[in-house]
């Protein structure tokens, strides 16, 4: 992939922890080993998301050696429902359980925004646009850039688990400092993201064989036939 595509954003994240769950093992969170496509796209969509467009992640590269630790954490052991008509005491339900977690982690994310034309929206959305002839996708990357560069978001972006939250920088095409580490390993089929378009309710999940070289991730688009369904 070429870095210097117009089409791809970078952001430099970073936190002290991080936990991208395992899907497979159910009793005991188990994170990969790096972030996730779409933990990374999240991070994305948490500076600046829209109906008219969506991100896709192509790229993550490793800025830091992979290390694990594990902590206990105390959590919910069932949800609640809207219908339900008895509360939920959090006291009776709580679990303890074991989480094997990453720390001291620094990613280098690339991501394209697709723009998607009004006439490809809902109904609802197209009838809402008050000025269609704004509608391009120029707008929209003029509002994204803007927002990275002043490290503006409209919730805090975290990895995997919301109490490991993250700073982020954006960072100019051709301007990457830090390389990646030298490291290359086969990180097995990892989670690439949910089927949104196909059950937007109650999404299938979509994965993909990874492959680390030398620090960097190259991520399939979700049209790609290396998307396992």
């Amino acid at each position: 992939m070429d870095k210097t595509n117009p089409k791809l954003y970078c952001l430099e994240i970073r936190g002290d922890f991080a936990c991208f769950t395992r899907p497979e093992l159910k009793v005991e969170r188990v994170s990969y080993d790096v972030i996730t496509p779409s933990a990374a796209r999240n991070i994305f969509q948490c500076i600046l998301w829209k109906p008219a467009i969506q991100w896709h992640v192509r790229r993550i590269e490793v800025l830091k050696p992979i290390r694990r630790t594990s902590i206990r954490r105390n959590e919910v052991g069932s949800t609640m429902s809207h219908r339900a008509k008895k509360p939920l005491f959090i006291e009776e339900n709580r679990q303890q359980r074991t989480a094997y977690i990453l720390r001291d982690v620094a990613y280098r994310i690339y991501a394209e925004m697709e723009f998607i034309p009004l006439e490809k929206r809902s109904e609802k959305e197209r009838n809402e646009c008050k000025d269609r002839k704004a509608e391009t996708p120029t707008k929209y990357i003029k509002i994204f850039l803007r927002r990275a560069h002043k490290g503006q978001c409209f919730t805090q972006p975290y990895l995997g688990c919301r109490e490991f939250s993250c700073s982020f920088k954006y960072v100019p095409q051709g301007r990457e400092r830090d390389r990646p580490i030298e490291e290359s390993r086969d990180l097995g089929i990892m989670l690439f993201d949910m089927d949104f378009e196909k059950k937007p309710l109650s999404p299938p999940p979509l994965f993909f064989h990874a492959q680390m070289v030398n620090g960097v991730i190259e991520v399939p688009h979700k049209s790609s036939k290396e998307i396992l369904r």
